[in-house]
């Protein structure tokens, strides 16, 4: 059957497709080097910004694809969904396009927060627009390692049907022993990139404060926000930036810092990035970290005291750690690491960490090796193991492999979804369809 490929990155629903036989007869993808290494790998040129396309000029089609950009609903952005700016209009020009084309099967993907955003009308609005123009359309969260491969991901998926879908069924998730990160890895490869000085550090660092929590007590499950340590300033009935600066400098700010002697700018750069926030009051998650931190501080202070200087130096990110992994031994060379925004995560070495549009540093770390996933490591975790060509450029390859989709999921969507005998009978329900009209 005929498909297109909206939003198209590095090609995930075209290879998925491709695989049962099935032609891609237009892409569009806004990237110019993307379209480049799509024509690379696919061998069709896809047209550029899906807003400059009219909806007459995209060929007639069995299946529209897309994975329209997830920004707008993302957990990590400003969740303003279909009122964004700059792309969250972008599912109306897919909508233009079923008007004008009434392909008989749609897939959509998009993050896991989707479906919830704006406590559900987002996906209502959706559904009804998909609905009104003929399509039968069901919603699922999948992951690929519900599938044996070694990665978290949660994506949403949606599915449209011009003929119903009675004969469709989601992929069910399965059990899959020894699951494990290696199965994805090269020993050793040639183009790994190796961890810096600064992270090696890092690492270490919270490697001794492993070392020195009690063995007989279990490590926390919130996250370890080293600058409550040692902080008094105020935190539950107000904000920093509510109080002022003259009632805060009775306090301690990070790490135990007076606030004293400070002038107003020193005094807030001496509290955490967190605690600057210009806002009356802090949502209850961040209250409650500060919350537990504080107490770990009181609880474990002979011990950490003694530590705590060991972790002043790094940047704001490197002083906070999350130990993702319970039950493990306390070794962070036998785990996968990864440097975020939230802080150094430790988790199993049997899947790696979501792959988001990274920067560099933002790669899941091997810590047995010392180095950094490479880019075809990580296109292995998206399914995309016969893709040959790459974006040139580490930052470009995993951001682009963070934005893509994992090829093995929608191949097993594609497959319940598309009957392969209802192309003739297309032809006969469309014209039906027009005699109605």
């Amino acid at each position: 059957m005929r498909f297109i490929d909206l939003f198209a990155g590095l090609g995930g629903f075209n290879l998925a497709l491709s695989r049962d036989g099935h032609e891609c007869v237009f892409a569009s993808e806004i990237d110019e080097g993307l379209r480049d290494i799509y024509f690379k790998n696919h061998g069709i040129l896809p047209h550029g910004d899906i807003k400059s396309i009219k909806a007459k000029e995209v060929p007639e089609h069995d299946i529209l694809c897309g994975g329209f950009p997830c920004q707008p609903f993302s957990k990590a952005g400003e969740q303003n969904g279909f009122k964004d700016e700059k792309s969250g209009d972008l599912f109306y020009h897919i909508i233009k396009i079923l008007r004008v084309r009434k392909p008989t099967y749609i897939m959509l993907e998009n993050v896991a927060n989707f479906e919830r955003h704006d406590d559900g009308r987002t996906w209502r609005v959706a559904k009804k627009i998909l609905t009104d123009l003929g399509y039968e359309v069901d919603i699922k969260k999948l992951s690929p390692h519900w599938f044996g491969i070694p990665q978290i991901r949660e994506r949403v998926f949606i599915v449209g049907s011009r003929i119903g879908l009675s004969h469709f069924k989601w992929p069910e998730r399965q059990i899959v022993p020894d699951i494990s990160i290696s199965s994805v890895l090269d020993e050793y490869p040639a183009d790994a990139r190796y961890l810096s000085e600064q992270v090696t550090r890092c690492i270490n660092a919270w490697q001794l404060f492993l070392d020195m929590y009690p063995e007989n007590m279990q490590l926390p499950s919130f996250p370890i926000w080293s600058m409550e340590f040692g902080a008094t300033y105020p935190f539950e009935e107000e904000t920093p930036w509510k109080m002022g600066p003259e009632k805060l400098r009775k306090y301690l700010g990070a790490h135990g810092k007076s606030l004293e002697n400070l002038s107003d700018e020193e005094l807030f750069l001496a509290l955490p990035s967190y605690a600057r926030s210009k806002e009356d009051k802090f949502p209850d998650w961040k209250i409650r970290f500060i919350r537990q931190n504080r107490s770990l501080y009181e609880d474990n202070r002979g011990w950490i005291d003694e530590w705590l200087p060991s972790i002043l130096d790094f940047p704001p990110s490197f002083q906070k750690f999350e130990w993702n992994c319970k039950g493990a031994e306390r070794n962070l060379s036998n785990l996968v690491l990864q440097c975020r925004a939230s802080g150094l995560r430790a988790k199993w070495p049997t899947t790696s960490p979501s792959l988001v549009a990274m920067t560099a540093t933002q790669v899941p770390i091997i810590a047995w090796e010392s180095r950094y996933m490479t880019p075809r490591e990580c296109a292995r975790l998206q399914s995309m193991d016969e893709l040959r060509y790459l974006p040139e450029g580490l930052t470009s390859s995993y951001k682009a492999l963070g934005n893509a989709l994992n090829v093995e999921v929608v191949n097993r969507i594609a497959k319940s979804l598309i009957i392969e005998e209802t192309r003739e009978e297309r032809g006969s329900y469309l014209e039906q369809e027009q005699n109605v009209v």
